[in-house]
């Protein structure tokens, strides 16, 4: 991006400035579909709202941003106040008219408002705390954690250039344009809160006690963390698809939160692999492709993480050849453990750790190839900035 498209400090609240929550942000190609993803200052990786690892000072996240050409974005946390109001879809980009019900929630807010980098949306930012419940409906989103907001600094005319407390407001936009009627008295029916899918059911599952960074640290120190990393990043290398790496990721999710679809569905958006497919209504039940992804994923799902019993899970221990020859020494019967009932248990047994020997080397083969492809982008990667330096610009586009 130029120099006049990423914000100045002095063009943004104080406020925001002097929090260390910022990465960057670019716009990439998804299925023909152009959706946002988290970018780390300095590294150039891709980034997470859940990862304080991938955030930076504002000052070095606007450097990466003119050095790289993409944007800059503030990430909430639950340690702070900040709370974000998202109206999509609700500006003339050409005369900056705003529609009745954005008009009203931003004259209601009375806060720090800016317009959306697409110029066709406009973020609020209040400090407060976001009621109990849902978050989303429609073109209505507001967050206070676990997510981060493209910054522009171009402020809607009229708006106030600090951010102001707004508790009682916030409640009151909460319950009118967000909480369903059972959470609330009254619910107005407008643009802004009609057309989209409210996403999983929260009741389809138990779930855990872990919170999202909880999840998170444990799925990135398990066995498997690799995998989870690398999917986590955004990376489909090994899979015939995009869909077939979404439905990974939310096998593992599914484990590691215990099958709670509507946490699945929060950590999913903070991944590399989200597009704008997600929310799309793909059945004639009107479920969008997300909803029946996390649905397909908790029904393959057999086992779940556990907080009370976390011993109960365990993965299947490497044998050696000796313990599996059944020596005197390493025995059965010498380890306290129970023998085999029969020899048909045996053979059994002896079928399961084949199919488990075939997953493994299948999946052994599918990490070859992820590693593969992870290596032709870092030399695709090098190629580009070595152009770059010759040729005085990057090639890298929004």
């Amino acid at each position: 991006m130029t120099e006049s498209s990423v914000p100045a400090a002095d063009e943004l609240p104080t406020l925001l400035v002097e929090c260390e929550q910022w990465l960057c942000w670019r716009s990439e190609e998804r299925d023909g579909k152009t959706t946002k993803v988290p970018i780390e200052p300095e590294t150039d990786a891709y980034a997470s709202a859940t990862d304080s690892e991938t955030w930076r000072s504002f000052a070095a996240a606007r450097e990466h941003a003119l050095a790289s050409e993409c944007g800059v974005g503030f990430v909430f946390t639950a340690d702070d106040a900040f709370v974000g109001v998202d109206l999509d879809d609700c500006r003339d980009s050409e005369t900056g008219t705003l529609d009745a019900a954005a008009r009203s929630i931003v004259d209601r807010l009375d806060s720090y408002t800016e317009v959306s980098p697409s110029g066709t949306g406009v973020h609020v930012l209040v400090l407060g705390a976001l009621p109990a419940g849902r978050n989303r409906r429609g073109d209505v989103e507001l967050y206070d954690e676990a997510r981060f907001f493209t910054v522009t600094g171009e402020r809607l005319a009229g708006a106030p250039s600090s951010i102001s407390h707004r508790a009682s407001e916030l409640v009151a936009v909460h319950a009118e344009y967000i909480a369903r009627d059972d959470d609330a008295g009254t619910t107005t029916s407008t643009k802004l809160s009609a057309h989209q899918p409210d996403g999983p059911d929260k009741t389809s599952a138990s779930g855990n006690d872990l919170d999202d960074s909880e999840v998170l640290e444990r799925a990135k120190a398990a066995a498997n963390s690799e995998k989870f990393r690398r999917l986590w990043r955004g990376s489909t290398a090994g899979y015939p698809s995009q869909s077939e790496a979404d439905m990974a990721l939310c096998a593992l999710l599914a484990f590691w939160t215990g099958g709670d679809a509507t946490q699945m569905d929060r950590l999913f958006r903070e991944s590399g692999l989200l597009r704008p497919k997600w929310d799309e209504q793909h059945f004639a039940d009107g479920a969008t492709y997300g909803e029946r992804t996390i649905e397909r994923a908790i029904a393959g799902t057999d086992e779940y993480y556990s907080t009370e019993s976390p011993d109960e899970w365990q993965p299947v221990p490497r044998r050696t050849q000796r313990e599996a020859s059944g020596s005197s020494s390493d025995s059965p019967q010498a380890a306290g453990e129970a023998t085999p009932a029969s020899a048909g248990d045996t053979t059994e047994n002896l079928d399961q750790l084949r199919e488990q020997l075939a997953e493994l080397e299948a999946e052994n083969e599918r990490l070859r190839a992820e590693l593969a492809a992870e290596r032709r982008r870092t030399d695709d990667r090098a190629v580009e900035e070595t152009s770059g330096q010759e040729e005085g610009f990057f090639s890298r586009l929004l």
